[in-house]
C-alpha cells in the first residue's frame, strides 16, 4: 500500500492510494456495506463514484452462511465489487453493546483469510466525556492491541487513534501509533460528536491527532459521511471517510444536501440534478433505494467540488461557504483557525487563483499571517516613506530634486500592507477584498505599526496619502 500526495491547499490534499493493484483517489468516501442488509447492491457502487468500500468483518464472522461464502469466495466476489475493500473489526458493536465474543488477533486473522485490503484491529472506542481514568485505561488496551496487530504479516493494517475528548490523550495515541507504524491511521470515537453537532471538539481532536501522525500516510475519519461536514473534515487533513448515512437517512426518509438534510415529507421540489432527482419526483423518492442513491450521488459530488477547490487553491473559500450552513459547523471552523501556524505550514505559497476575503475568518488565513511575518524581511531605503492606497499611488507631487529611487512606496490595501514592488505578486496583486471591513483595516494598521516602528528613524519624511487609514491613528 502506497500513498502519493498530488495537490495541497490549506489542510486538504488530493492523493492516490495504490493498494493491491488498485488506485484510489483521495479524498474519498467508503460506502458502508452491511452484509445482511444491502440497500444498494455493492456491484453498483462504482456507478456513484466509489473506488473503495468498507464492510464489517465481525458481522460476516457472526453469520455462518455469509462467513463460509466469504472464506470460499473472498470479499470481492462475495460483494460483487471490483475494487479494494476495507473491513472494520467489530469495535462499533463493542461500543454499542460493551462486549464482543472475539479477540483482536482472531478478527485480524479472519480479515486476512477473507482477503481484506485494509484491516482494522479491535480497538477500544471510548465515548466522549467519560472519566479520564477510563479513557487512559481504554487507550492502554488499544495500544496493546495495535502492537499485537503490527506483528501480523501479509496485511495492510489501519491504526485507530482514540482518547475520548482529551486532547493530550489523542496526541499520546497518535504518537504511539506512529511509532508502531501503520499503512493508514483512523481517528475513531467521534461519531457521537458529529451526531450532537459538537464540531468544535471534533475539529480540535482531528487537528491534535493529525499533528502527531506521519504526513505521508492517509488519514481516515471514522463515521464521517454527511456532505455538509466533508469540506471541513478534508480541510482538517482527513483523506478517507466512511458512512452508512446514505442508507440510514433514506430509511428515515431524509434527503441529504450539502447544506444539511431535509425531511422528504416536507419537500415539494428536488433541488438536485443527480440522475435520480432528474428523473423522479419527491413521491418517487420514498422508495428507499432511490433515496439512498440520491444521498450517495450528492455525497460524491461534494467530494468532487472539494477536490476541484483544492486543485484551484480555493478550499478556504469553499469551507467558509459550506460552514455557514449551520452555526455549530461555523463555530468548529472558526475554532480550528486557532491552529493558523499549522495550516500555514501546509498551504502552498503561491496560487493561480485570487485571494478572496470572505469574512472575518479570512484574517486568520495563512496568506495573511505570512504577509505580516514578511514585514520583518523588508529592507526599505530612501529619503521619503510614501504610504498610499493603490488608487492614490501616483498622486504625489515629486520634488524635482528627488528621483524615484529616493522614494519608498508602501501600499495600503487592507488587510495587506506591502512595498509597491510586490504589487504584482500573490496574494497582493491577486486579491478580491471589501477593504472597508473593520477586521481588514485593523490588520493593516497592525502592519503599518510594525513598519513605522522599524523604520521611523530611517527616513527624513513620512507621507500619508491614504483614505483607508487615518494618519492620526499613529
Amino acid at each position: 500500500m502506497k500513498f502519493e500526495i498530488k495537490k495541497k491547499d490549506f489542510g486538504g490534499r488530493i492523493g492516490n492510494i495504490r493498494i493491491d493493484g488498485w488506485d484510489v483517489e483521495t479524498p474519498t468516501i467508503m460506502p458502508v456495506i452491511n452484509p445482511n442488509v444491502q440497500t444498494i447492491d455493492p456491484s453498483k457502487m462504482e456507478d456513484f463514484g466509489a473506488e473503495i468500500l468498507i464492510t464489517n468483518s465481525y458481522i460476516i464472522h457472526k453469520n455462518h452462511e455469509i462467513k463460509d461464502k466469504a472464506l470460499e469466495l473472498g470479499l470481492q466476489r462475495l460483494l460483487g465489487f471490483d475494487g479494494p475493500i476495507m473491513t472494520d473489526s467489530g469495535s462499533y458493536q463493542l461500543f454499542l453493546y460493551g462486549d464482543v465474543d472475539i479477540s483482536s488477533k482472531e478478527i485480524l486473522e479472519f480479515q486476512k483469510k477473507i482477503g481484506s485490503n485494509i484491516s482494522v484491529p479491535l480497538d477500544i472506542p471510548t465515548s466522549p466525556d467519560v472519566e479520564k481514568s477510563k479513557a487512559k485505561d481504554d487507550l492502554k488496551k488499544t495500544k496493546n492491541r495495535l502492537e499485537e496487530a503490527s506483528r501480523i504479516e501479509g496485511i495492510n493494517i489501519a491504526g485507530p487513534i482514540q482518547g475520548s475528548t482529551y486532547l493530550d490523550l489523542r496526541k499520546k495515541s497518535a504518537v504511539e501509533a506512529s511509532k508502531i507504524g501503520f499503512d493508514l491511521y483512523c481517528i475513531g470515537g467521534v461519531v457521537p460528536l458529529m451526531e450532537s453537532y459538537r464540531f468544535k471538539e471534533l475539529a480540535n481532536i482531528t487537528i491534535e491527532s493529525k499533528k502527531s501522525l506521519p504526513t505521508n500516510a492517509p488519514i481516515h475519519l471514522f463515521g464521517a459521511g454527511h456532505p455538509m461536514t466533508l469540506p471541513l473534515a478534508v480541510a482538517l487533513g482527513c483523506d478517507i471517510f466512511d458512512s452508512a448515512a446514505y442508507a440510514l437517512f433514506a430509511k428515515r426518509e431524509r434527503y441529504m444536501t450539502s447544506r444539511g438534510s431535509k425531511k422528504l415529507g416536507n419537500m415539494k421540489y428536488l433541488p438536485c440534478t443527480c440522475p435520480i432527482c432528474d428523473s423522479n419526483s419527491v413521491e418517487d423518492l420514498k422508495n428507499k433505494e432511490l433515496l439512498a442513491s440520491h444521498n450517495l450521488y450528492v455525497t460524491f459530488k461534494e467530494l468532487d467540488r472539494i477536490k476541484e477547490a483544492i486543485r484551484c487553491g480555493e478550499l478556504f473559500e469553499l469551507i467558509a461557504e459550506r460552514c455557514r450552513a449551520h452555526p455549530d459547523l461555523l463555530a468548529g471552523f472558526l475554532d480550528s483557525l486557532s491552529h493558523t501556524e499549522w495550516f500555514e505550514s501546509l498551504t502552498p505559497r503561491t496560487k493561480k487563483s485570487a485571494f478572496f476575503y470572505v469574512g472575518e475568518e479570512s484574517i486568520k488565513r495563512p496568506e495573511i499571517i505570512r504577509s505580516y511575518e514578511a514585514l520583518k524581511r523588508f529592507n526599505l531605503s530612501g529619503e521619503i516613506l510614501f504610504i498610499t492606497d493603490q488608487i492614490n499611488s501616483s498622486n504625489f507631487p515629486l520634488n524635482k530634486s528627488l528621483n524615484s529611487d529616493e522614494i519608498q512606496k508602501i501600499i495600503v490595501d487592507p488587510p495587506f500592507v506591502y512595498p509597491e514592488e510586490l504589487s504584482m505578486t500573490y496574494p497582493f496583486g491577486q486579491s478580491m477584498i471589501y477593504r472597508k471591513t473593520k477586521e481588514a483595516r485593523k490588520h493593516s494598521k497592525k502592519c503599518l505599526d510594525k513598519i513605522l516602528s522599524m523604520y521611523k528613524n530611517d527616513f527624513e519624511k513620512i507621507v500619508f496619502n491614504t483614505e483607508i487609514i487615518d494618519k492620526k491613528d499613529f
